[in-house]
């Protein structure tokens, strides 16, 4: 007879709230398994193909046997050089690509080790919410505690960094903010940025500014950088992925920019727990960040009509929403008498339309649900008028 070790998860596993997406699927699932022809509105995941391009030049790399072996751990020079120009070009922000530009295995990656850089048990990270779930998680496994930054429609989903204790900020050594926001869609502007880095520099906070939907915009009103105000760099860094701009989400590639200690913190991190990005991917990166944007802009207005459809379409139908300027997300109040939970169990089961519970981003979320801009229009119209049938 052989005796079986008892196998216990580390309290940091134990105290993870479900991953919101993962949730989300096994209902999507089940619902398959009913036989609902189910529209799924719920994870931000492009549905149309990587631009040609760069599958080309990804295919062309991959058969260079120099790219076969171990990558540079802070990703090859010309790829940072890459991202550098594109920054010069893109927000007029300089850039030392040696010491202030890192590669990433995805923005998400470097979002969640950044705290293990900076973070020691008991410090405190300024956490939005609604927000991205990683900014809580990545806290909690660097042994830290969230202090929740409530991002309400009457602010315009902005922190009111004012209501934040004096006890609080003395703990705090993160602060991550999010623009164009997930799950709100919000923007902001240059006085937003002003108060951020006025605030962190009083009070001695690193900003962590994730940008991944910066390029996801409406009407030609490009979104700012964080690092466009002057002193952003002595105060932070900026996370960025080709995922979003360039419809590269599996192919797990982004940067990130800023501050040269900060850099190198996450930096140091990185070395120890990864190996770098595969170099044919970076080579098929460079040939992203210097796509045309006129192949880019044909990504943006298949977003935005598919905006305009389902926003005017849900508008019609009573329900209460912005039309976002950028991100490829719509925030949408539940009608009276349904939380988050139940609006959107309702409308998968009712009308097989999948959108993804508000609350799932954190408290401040309940009462709305987002959708994701990622089926055609057809299917959009299709989702309206299923939703219109059952409201």
């Amino acid at each position: 007879m052989r005796n079986k070790i008892s196998i216990e998860l580390a309290g940091r596993v134990k105290n993870l709230p479900p991953y919101l997406f993962a949730a989300i699927d096994i209902m999507k699932q089940e619902a398959l398994s009913k036989g609902i022809d189910v529209i799924d509105l719920s994870i931000g995941d492009p549905d149309t193909p990587t631009p040609r391009n760069i599958v080309e030049s990804m295919r062309k790399a991959v058969k260079n046997p120099a790219h076969h072996q171990y990558p540079s751990y802070s990703g090859m020079l010309s790829f940072r050089q890459a991202v550098a120009g594109w920054y010069k070009k893109r927000f007029n922000v300089t850039l030392d690509a040696g010491t202030e530009v890192l590669s990433l295995i995805g923005s998400k990656e470097g979002i969640g080790h950044i705290p293990l850089a900076f973070v020691n048990p008991g410090d405190v990270v300024l956490v939005p919410s609604p927000g991205y779930p990683v900014y809580p998680v990545a806290t909690l496994f660097a042994g830290g505690a969230s202090h929740v930054m409530p991002l309400l429609e009457k602010n315009g989903y902005l922190p009111d960094l004012k209501t934040i204790p004096a006890g609080v900020l003395k703990k705090a050594k993160l602060m991550f903010v999010n623009y164009p926001n997930n799950p709100t869609s919000a923007c902001a502007g240059m006085a937003f940025y002003k108060d951020v880095v006025s605030f962190a520099a009083k009070n001695n906070i690193i900003v962590c500014h994730d940008a991944a939907y910066s390029e996801v915009y409406y009407d030609d009103k490009k979104p700012l950088s964080f690092l466009q105000i002057p002193g952003a760099k002595d105060v932070g860094i900026e996370f960025h992925s080709l995922s979003k701009t360039y419809n590269m989400t599996g192919w797990r590639i982004g940067f990130a920019v800023g501050n040269k200690d900060v850099i190198a913190g996450l930096g140091k991190i990185k070395t120890n727990l990864d190996s770098g990005i595969f170099q044919a991917v970076q080579e098929a990166g460079i040939e992203a960040i210097n796509t045309d944007d006129a192949v880019l802009k044909k990504i943006r207005d298949m977003y935005q009509g598919r905006r305009d459809a389902l926003c005017d379409g849900l508008k019609k139908l009573g329900l209460s929403l912005d039309k976002p300027k950028a991100s490829f997300y719509l925030w949408v109040k539940c009608p009276k008498g349904h939380s988050s939970m139940d609006f959107t169990v309702h409308l998968l089961n009712n009308a097989g339309v999948l959108s993804t519970p508000g609350n799932g981003f954190g408290a401040p979320g309940e009462g709305y649900i987002r959708f994701a801009l990622t089926v055609p229009v057809k299917r959009i119209k299709e989702a309206v008028e299923r939703i219109g049938k059952i409201l």
